[in-house]
């Protein structure tokens, strides 16, 4: 799971810490930190070679975001959301990747999935029109993925299936006062807008295969990389993403543990303080370990030739969000025992553990349908209408 670019991360990584704060005062990442995960390949990491990527596994993807966003929370995040899209536009047309990346392998993608978008048939493409927010790391970006449903010529929607929409940037508009958060600030998750664009017909993405990992490749594409099942992949970012935030606080917490004094005396000495940092930091270690261990048997099943079944699916799926609130879980229990001057503005722990109470709100870490998709598959039931695995 080693790699080169996880070396350079750690490389960088002040500089990530740096620009955090940074980044949470500008509302989107700072120049610092976008600088740092180009000059590190991060977003290439699952990219094709043939387009200047790494094809590297997807642990070996995760595990460099965890890096990212221990040192810098909001970096961690959009590193896995812009990071993971290579992933699934590697099994789109040739013809949309040479327009990507034929020109500067370092374009970065934006999205989100959610399929607000009505698309109208026309005569080589469709009529694209929505508004999407949370919008990740979307100032860098010189593209947008973003998730539509095709509709007949009265707009009545006419396929359920959901579709990847691939746009340029001229054809989308960000709204820049859409993101005033309390926690990942420095994302800059913000609302794009998409009026009457004309989007190709070879710039759309069926997502039922990508899901799968069925999709029709050619034999360049045909490799174990791209038939691991996108979810797993996508909200594995978000799942890494989240724990290194509670890994972000905890360190915070040892850092400034180190130099406290309470009125109890020095906190390293602290018996009680002590036994909450050793369950915290064992909590957290699990929960990584945990999440890159499924993402490594998922690498091996599509390996082996054979699809990953929808209850291994939803097996990973429910590791993944039980991983993020545990890890989360445990920062929360460490900050609140940090005094009172890790509540203030300047304090990087508050940051963290503010991102990553924010990041619980992310739909891949509702954890609830998750839970019940594993037990109705586990029995041998259908997928509950709406739950994705």
């Amino acid at each position: 799971m080693h790699s080169v670019v996880l070396d350079r991360v750690i490389e960088l990584a002040d500089v990530l810490e740096k620009d955090g704060a940074v980044s949470e005062e500008l509302g989107r990442l700072g120049d610092d930190s976008v600088a740092a995960l180009r000059g590190a390949g991060v977003i290439r990491m699952l990219q094709p070679r043939d387009f200047g990527g790494m094809e590297e596994t997807p642990a070996a993807f995760l595990r460099a975001c965890y890096e990212v966003g221990q040192r810098n929370g909001a970096a961690g995040w959009v590193a896995g959301v812009v990071g993971v899209h290579p992933h699934e536009l590697a099994q789109g047309s040739r013809q949309m990747q040479e327009e990507l990346w034929g020109q500067d392998p370092d374009t970065w993608v934006a999205s989100p999935y959610a399929p607000i978008g009505r698309a109208r048939p026309v005569d080589g493409g469709y009529i694209f029109n929505g508004r999407w927010p949370f919008s990740s790391g979307t100032d860098h970006c010189q593209w947008v993925m973003i998730g539509g449903l095709i509709t007949d010529q009265d707009g009545n929607v006419a396929d359920r299936e959901s579709i990847h929409f691939v746009l340029p940037r001229s054809d989308y508009e960000i709204l820049h006062d859409s993101w005033d958060v309390m926690g990942l600030a420095g994302t800059g998750s913000k609302d794009i807008v998409v009026k009457d664009a004309f989007v190709p017909a070879h710039r759309l993405i069926r997502t039922n295969p990508v899901t799968d990992g069925s999709s029709d490749l050619p034999a360049e594409r045909d490799i174990p990389l791209y038939r691991v099942p996108r979810n797993a992949v996508f909200s594995g970012a978000i799942t890494v993403a989240t724990i290194a935030m509670a890994k972000g606080t905890l360190a915070a917490y040892v850092n400034w543990t180190r130099q406290r004094t309470s009125r109890f005396g020095s906190a390293t000495s602290d018996p009680y303080q002590l036994a909450a940092l050793g369950q915290a930091a064992a909590d957290i270690d699990a929960s990584i370990g945990h999440v890159l261990r499924d993402m490594e048997r998922a690498y091996d099943i599509a390996a082996s030739g054979r699809l990953v079944t929808v209850a291994e699916r939803a097996e990973i799926r429910r590791n993944q969000v039980a991983a993020s609130h545990r890890a989360v879980d445990a920062a929360d229990r460490v900050f609140k025992i940090a005094g009172g001057t890790a509540l203030q503005r300047s304090h990087p722990m508050q940051r963290m553990w503010r991102d990553s109470q924010a990041a619980l709100h992310h739909v891949q870490n509702y954890s609830g349908p998750l839970y019940q998709a594993y037990g109705v598959t586990l029995f041998g039931g259908e997928l509950p209408a709406g739950v994705k695995v």
